[in-house]
């Protein structure tokens, strides 16, 4: 399983986040799912259609059971976790999963992707 986790702003378009994952997975193994915040999942779903991936909703308390590399002060005043992108991706590959790839920004700021590896499909 590699998990493409996202984090992004209410505005940010389907191209704004295909450009966050696609700098987030060069050179990487096929991504297998996108993961994002519960309450974001409905605006991730034009992507995931667009790439027939499937998509994972997380909870608050799967992402704040994670800890991240990653420490932005904007995600831990919004969310409590220091990398949203991270966290999701990383919740949703498991208990032994890894980060692959910290969070990549898209060029207009207005989302991140990280990539995680699962040990499960």
């Amino acid at each position: 399983m590699i998990v493409a986790g996202f984090g992004f702003r209410a505005s940010a378009s389907l191209h704004t986040q295909r450009s966050a994952f696609d700098l987030a997975r060069r050179g990487l193994p096929p991504v297998t799912h996108l993961a994002t915040p519960e309450d974001k999942a409905a605006a991730l779903v034009p992507l995931a259609a667009a790439l027939g991936l499937p998509l994972l909703a997380m909870s608050p308390d799967a992402l704040a059971a994670i800890t991240t590399p990653t420490r932005s002060p904007a995600s831990l005043q919004a969310r409590g976790v220091g990398s949203v992108a991270e966290a999701c991706a990383l919740a949703a590959a498991g208990v032994q999963g890894r980060l692959l790839r910290t969070r990549q920004i898209s060029p207009d700021r207005m989302a991140t992707c990280a990539i995680a590896q699962g040990l499960f499909p």
